[in-house]
């Protein structure tokens, strides 16, 4: 109890100064509540909420050397503290000692203001020095004693949703609601049909339906719910049945919403591309975990961590610790960025295939709606739910740095609906990891250019595709250079301009889905195998794996960001996106080629396919669960290697499950009406 009767009297002392001094006033209840507390826990038995508003104040910890600077307390003990008048407030307040920042949690009465708290801080430290009511870190750990303060603020313990967050919630419950309505709706209409209708007049009317998401029907037969053929009399299947036709357009709207529809062939294991191209579920499943991995690893690494320095110091000083937490673990969103390409290209010539060898606006429009389609539904369920979260969520200590980026959407929630939002600057983004739908929507608006000059001229086509892929080759490096730019991820944690000006902009990032429509454009178009001998596939694949450990190593060479225009790290910022494209590239062309040995085996495992068929909604979901899990947490969280795995493992299974949900849910209705449209 040393420390209550050194610093509380204190500040009853400076409480009371406060009445009478210009310029540093407290407002009257929470000077009356404020005296209250301090005259009740210098008693000799104080009352249980003045113990619990003490006790859960922010303290000093040990390893400040190591990074645990933050001082966080207890926000649910401050606020389960209930006094005569009053209950208990938790209040961050952010400082700054020489070169270290931190924060240190305080408890209140919840009648002081954030303006009322400021006051009690900064007026205790200039009048008492040391003294006051948060003390300063001993200078023996901080390079100054000096405290400056950057902001307070205090988290409500109201929930208080405005319109925006009621909207946003309403959405998300009518996009659940309506397939779970059509699901019960589905199976009453077939119940109450089995009963009335004979099995032949029941398939004619299901007819219509079912065609809507690409069931075959041969002249003479058609398939149920289920898949099964039953024979129909050519007189009575050419006979409009009069009792589909009325109740026809609402049928087949509940039937692609229903559950009955959407679920069917999610969790097969039959591979839905056809003609080959089995080991692009492997490659885009693994893809995902490490994404998932990489974000799991370095979201608490922002201010969770009681031990920041030891992590910084462990991950760059082992170069194994790149594949997971360093810069080259985005490599993943490259190999999205390089099947985007490929299906893209690979889906176009499909298309002009289909419509005479000719590429119309018309064709062209129904590409890219069937794109907006594909992403923008769940996309946009996605940024609703996340704002309807953060009005509900009780968050702990650590909820600041998320929820001031994703408040964003309140205001710029129109360039995700555009798909721009990569466009504006990094602060603005609404729901930060939603970037890549937009990049990845602006390149794929231009293979249809792409495509319409490889049917008009393959010069003109080489030319175009060298000059983009040079172009971005250059930018990155020049960027990289004249910002001087890191290239690992521990830096670049703290570099705004790594975000603003790089990573995130299209004429950084097109290098890979280019590389990906040349593939595509290659594999759907080429008349013979291009590997013909054991001796080029077995080239192809040292250079594939040399490139690909080259990346990853120089990563960590050259992990210090430099003071100066760096040309190595120009030209690795330059090159190395485009070169892992191309390396992975070159691992799907020997598969398909039937040189992809134990490779091909493991991408193309049936395991991957329903992992596949539920990437979207993972990429979209995971992000949720890690905020969800850091802005509860009360207290920091310990680097170690078990911890992280941990942590990984959970958010995983919880992101599986989720992901599966939503996508029979919300992504595959509007996937089997867009199929209805062709």
């Amino acid at each position: 109890m040393a420390l209550v009767w050194l610093v509380f009297p204190i500040m009853a002392g400076f409480c009371f100064a406060l009445e009478n001094t210009p310029g540093l006033t407290l407002s009257q209840s929470c000077m009356e509540d404020t005296d209250t507390f301090l005259w009740e826990i210098n008693q000799d038995r104080p009352k249980e909420y003045a113990v619990l508003m003490y006790d859960s104040f922010g303290k000093m910890g040990s390893n400040v050397e190591g990074g645990n600077t933050n001082q966080p307390g207890l926000l649910q003990q401050c606020r389960s503290a209930h006094g005569p008048t009053f209950s208990g407030q938790y209040c961050q307040v952010f400082l700054r000692q020489g070169t270290t920042q931190y924060f240190v949690g305080i408890c209140v009465p919840d009648s002081c203001g954030e303006e009322d708290v400021q006051t009690l801080v900064v007026y205790g430290r200039l009048q008492y020095g040391q003294m006051s009511l948060i003390p300063p870190l001993p200078h023996i750990l901080a390079n100054d004693s000096t405290q400056e303060m950057i902001m307070t603020h205090c988290l409500s313990s109201m929930i208080t949703p405005d319109a925006s967050d009621i909207t946003c919630l309403f959405v998300c419950c009518m996009m659940v609601a309506l397939p779970l309505a059509a699901t019960l709706f589905t199976a009453l209409i077939k119940w109450q049909r089995s009963r009335e209708i004979s099995p032949a007049a029941e398939c004619s009317c299901l007819n219509t339906s079912l065609s809507l998401y690409g069931t075959m029907r041969t002249n003479n037969s058609c398939a149920d719910i289920n898949g099964n053929t039953t024979e129909e009399n050519s007189r009575d299947s050419s006979r409009p049945n009069p009792l589909c036709f009325p109740q026809r357009c609402l049928y087949q709207c509940l039937q692609v919403f229903s559950l009955q529809t959407t679920s069917q062939g999610v969790l097969s294991t039959s591979s839905s591309f056809r003609g080959g191209f089995s080991s692009l579920n492997g490659i885009r499943v693994l893809s995902l975990l490490w994404i998932i991995c990489g974000h799991s690893s370095q979201f608490p690494v922002v201010n969770n961590l009681d031990n920041y320095k030891n992590w910084k110091k462990t991950v760059e000083s082992s170069p194994l610790y790149v594949l997971s937490m360093g810069g080259p673990v985005f490599l993943a969103v490259d190999t999205f960025l390089l099947l985007g390409g490929l299906l893209s290209a690979r889906s176009l010539l499909g298309s002009i295939s289909r419509a005479e060898d000719r590429l119309s606006p018309k064709l062209v429009a129904c590409y890219l709606i069937k794109r907006i389609k594909r992403i923008q539904p769940l996309h946009l369920f996605i940024m609703c739910l996340t704002i309807g979260l953060i009005s509900l969520v009780h968050w702990g200590p650590y909820w600041f740095p998320f929820i001031d980026t994703l408040m964003d959407c309140k205001t710029y929630w129109w360039a995700n609906l555009l798909l721009i939002s990569n466009l504006l600057p990094v602060h603005e983004i609404c729901i930060p990891w939603t970037w890549y739908l937009s990049l990845d929507f602006q390149c794929y608006a231009t293979t249809p250019l792409l495509v319409y000059l490889y049917k008009l001229n393959r010069g003109v086509f080489a030319c175009v595709a060298g000059g983009l892929l040079l172009l971005t080759t250059l930018s990155s490096a020049v960027v990289t250079a004249l910002l001087q730019l890191p290239v690992f991820q521990p830096s670049t944690l703290t570099s705004h301009d790594y975000v603003l000006y790089y990573y995130v902009k299209p004429y950084t990032r097109y290098g890979p889905f280019l590389i990906g429509i040349l593939t595509g454009i290659f594999l759907t178009t080429k008349k013979d195998q291009v590997l013909k001998k054991r001796w080029q596939a077995a080239l192809g694949w040292f250079c594939c794996f040399s490139v690909m450990a080259a990346l990853v190593e120089f990563a960590y060479i050259l992990r210090e960001t430099p003071p100066y225009p760096s040309v190595p790290r120009a030209l690795y910022q330059g090159l190395h996106r485009p070169l892992w494209a191309l390396a992975v590239a070159w691992i799907i062309v020997a598969c398909e080629e039937g040189y992809g040995g134990f490779i091909n085996r493991l991408v193309s495992l049936d395991v991957w396919v329903p992992l596949s068929n539920i990437s979207f909604a993972c990429y979209l979901t995971h992000p949720v669960f890690i905020i969800l899990y850091i802005g509860l947490q009360e207290t920091p969280i310990h680097y170690s290697d078990i911890n992280f795995m941990y942590m990984f493992l959970g958010h995983l299974a919880l992101t599986l499950v989720v992901g599966y949900v939503l996508t029979v849910l919300v992504e595959k209705p509007y996937l089997l009406l867009h199929w209805g449209s062709q």
